[in-house]
């Protein structure tokens, strides 16, 4: 019987995802001499080479790019046997991993950490705020438990809960509040700022002016909705945001706001969860939450 541990896994998944031994060592809370002795004490229960090391990196071997994919199932289902343990408590606690997209988290989170801390004293909550296809990635192994993202994700093995409907407006300079609204067609001809790709909301706002395959010229891609609204402010030109962003976003800045007419730019907003998750009955109790939040 080939005897690896748990521990030994996630070590093992570490280095293959960072692919470096110190960055490695770091994620997991250990020293990378102690790392570094894990791994090939695995390697030789196993009897065969994980990793090609070099000087500043290492790879995947063939068998080890085939073993990481039964590492990472082992492991989530080691995860799922803990949750199994925690769905039949009659109350929620212990740890919750919530994802949130960064057009959604500074926003909502404040209220919505709030309310679940009033709500159930005893869950721990840790937050992950990254972009849409990190998330999904991250809860196809494990790493999360639930994510608030923009609907649809259109994936067989989620779960998916809409929460609630927002719209976009249109930030422009001080000076241009009193010009006539631009339509869609009209934004295309404009010096459209935008999120930098990575961002759903970036091809929401693309989608909205009928720019999918083809983006303005004039167009400046920032990393955040704040940068956005300040590069408006200078005058850089204009954007779109969230409604939900706009009581924090817009405090301190020169711009106008407009809405536009029918039919509005939209998204749905919802929380996602894998369809296997034994929490599955509780991230709905979860969903409710912040459904009321928003």
């Amino acid at each position: 019987m080939i005897n690896i541990t748990l521990k030994q896994l996630r070590y093992f998944e570490a280095l293959a995802r960072h692919g470096h031994f110190g960055r490695a060592a770091d994620a997991c809370a250990i020293s990378q001499p102690a790392l570094s002795m894990q791994i090939k004490e695995m390697e030789d229960v196993l009897g065969a080479t994980l990793f090609e090391r070099g000087a500043r990196q290492v790879r995947l071997t063939h068998f080890g790019e085939v073993a990481v994919e039964r590492a990472r199932d082992i492991l989530r289902a080691a995860d799922e046997l803990g949750d199994l343990a925690r769905a039949s408590r009659e109350r929620l606690v212990g740890r919750l991993r919530i994802g949130v997209i960064p057009t959604i988290a500074p926003y909502l989170l404040p209220k919505v950490m709030g309310d679940l801390s009033g709500r159930y004293p005893e869950l721990e909550i840790h937050v992950r705020e990254t972009v849409t296809p990190k998330l999904i990635q991250e809860l196809r192994d494990g790493k999360l438990d639930t994510a608030i993202v923009a609907l649809p994700i259109s994936e067989t093995w989620l779960s998916e809960t809409p929460l609630f409907d927002e719209n976009f407006v249109l930030v422009r300079s001080a000076g241009e509040s009193n010009l006539p609204l631009p339509s869609a067609d009209s934004l295309r001809e404009m010096r459209l700022l935008l999120l930098e790709e990575g961002h759903c909301f970036r091809d929401q706002a693309l989608s909205f002016c009928n720019l999918q395959s083809a983006p303005p010229r004039e167009v400046l891609d920032a990393s955040s909705l704040s940068t956005l609204v300040q590069m408006v402010s200078a005058g850089m030109g204009v954007t779109l945001i969230p409604e939900m962003a706009v009581p924090v976003e817009t405090r301190s800045a020169s711009v106008s706001i407009s809405r536009f007419q029918s039919p509005e730019p939209i998204r749905t907003v919802g929380m996602v969860w894998r369809q296997t998750s034994p929490l599955a009955g509780q991230l709905k109790e979860i969903a409710e939450v912040v459904k009321m939040c928003a």
